[in-house]
């Protein structure tokens, strides 16, 4: 599996922002603000190196995973598209 994951996920993301929905976990934390959204990427950060501590990887992917969905929430609030920094880190390769 490639990356494709992430350009759907981040497509929902922004339809999310741009059209919020009754129910959507995504719409309502956008609509906490960006505080809350900062939050949620320090909870998962704090979580995912618990995980890193221990030796289930499983819980380690998960917590991976609450890291970079909550990262991607936090650059569609932004206006940042996920190329922008796919740019970046090709261009910090050369």
């Amino acid at each position: 599996m490639g990356t494709e994951i992430l350009d759907e996920v981040f497509a929902v993301i922004e339809n999310r922002r741009d059209n919020p929905r009754k129910g959507s976990y995504v719409a309502s934390l956008l609509a906490s603000g960006e505080d809350k959204v900062v939050g949620k990427i320090e909870e998962e950060a704090g979580e995912l190196v618990k995980a890193s501590r221990g030796e289930d990887k499983q819980e380690i992917i998960h917590e991976a995973a609450d890291l970079i969905f909550h990262v991607m929430v936090l650059l569609a609030a932004k206006g940042v598209q996920l190329n922008e920094i796919m740019e970046e880190l090709k261009r910090r390769r050369r």
